[in-house]
């Protein structure tokens, strides 16, 4: 959730961005996760082909039509917490 939260707040972002806004991540694990995420077709990934490498991932529309189900969600948690 926080990285479907974060792209939410800036439309796209590459990967350095997300592991420096998410203290205590490995790049392992954020890997992992963004990748679990596009093959959801929650978010998107676009490969520049450039070098070094750009890449940057930003909401599938799928993945912003969740989302105010994830903010509701997130607003019950924390109201009945």
């Amino acid at each position: 959730m926080p990285i479907l939260f974060r792209l939410y707040a800036d439309p796209s972002l590459r990967t350095s961005q997300l592991r420096r806004d998410m203290a205590g991540i490995s790049q392992k694990m954020l890997t992992q996760h963004l990748r679990e995420l596009e093959a959801d077709r929650l978010i998107e990934r676009t490969d520049f082909g450039e070098k070094p490498l750009r890449v940057e991932y930003r909401l599938s529309d799928r993945g912003k039509q969740l989302l105010p189900v994830l903010i509701a969600a997130r607003s019950f948690s924390l109201d009945h917490g």
